[in-house]
């Protein structure tokens, strides 16, 4: 994996950055994020929830810091295909630019009254955390992020 890129940072756009109110490696949550956990557009198969996270976050190959949207995909997962997509949030526009997809892994779960998210500490970076794994609201499954391949010298 090469050196992650900085989402956001490199434009003329306002950085969000969230009060620091949670420990690497804990399950990170906004209270306010439950009620947000809702199908897209009535669209049957697809969950959403916008969110932030309150520190450089490694997703994939980005870290990101701040309002995030997470969405997933069950049609595409069926299929084989990067079902989970994260995008910049812009709290007063939305929706903004992409910083990950990946095929997510289904873990057994207990359905929880929030939206949950799992990270690692980075010690490769070694600051920050690493997005190990989402779950929505209600939903008795997470979506874990799949590891990278370990590079050799």
């Amino acid at each position: 994996m090469g050196r992650p890129t900085i989402a956001g940072l490199a434009s003329n756009r306002r950085r969000h950055t969230l009060s620091r109110k949670s420990t690497t490696g804990s399950a990170l949550a906004s209270p306010s994020a439950a009620a947000n956990s809702r199908p897209l557009m009535g669209t049957a198969g697809r969950n959403w929830n916008d969110r932030g996270v309150s520190r450089p976050t490694l997703i994939v190959s980005t870290i990101v810091e701040g309002p995030v949207l997470f969405v997933h995909d069950a049609d595409k997962m069926r299929r084989g295909e990067p079902c989970t997509t994260v995008y910049l949030w812009l709290p007063d526009k939305g929706k903004d630019e992409e910083v990950a997809s990946f095929h997510c892994v289904p873990t057994h779960r207990a359905a929880t009254g929030r939206f949950i998210v799992r990270t690692r500490p980075n010690l490769e970076l070694g600051y920050g955390c690493v997005l190990s794994e989402y779950q929505f609201a209600g939903d008795p499954e997470g979506h874990a992020v799949p590891s990278p391949p370990k590079m050799t010298d």
